[in-house]
């Protein structure tokens, strides 16, 4: 089982940058650089949360499940 994580293309969607989000959601860049490159382990709720809200978007747009 693998999550991969699409928040690359949303930003590119909403032609945001990376240092915008970080800023908007309240989080690192480095913990941003970690969900983007798929090396994350977790992710809490409120972190998804704020990364929808600023993206305006759903989990399911940058969340996506596959299988091996």
């Amino acid at each position: 089982m693998m999550i991969i994580i699409h928040i690359d293309v949303m930003l590119a969607k909403r032609k945001m940058s990376v240092t915008e989000l970080s800023e908007q959601v309240g989080i690192t860049m480095a913990n941003l650089s970690t969900l983007k490159n798929n090396k994350a382990k977790a992710i809490r709720f409120s972190t998804l949360e704020g990364i929808c809200k600023a993206l305006n978007c759903q989990p399911g747009d940058i969340i996506a499940y596959q299988k091996k």
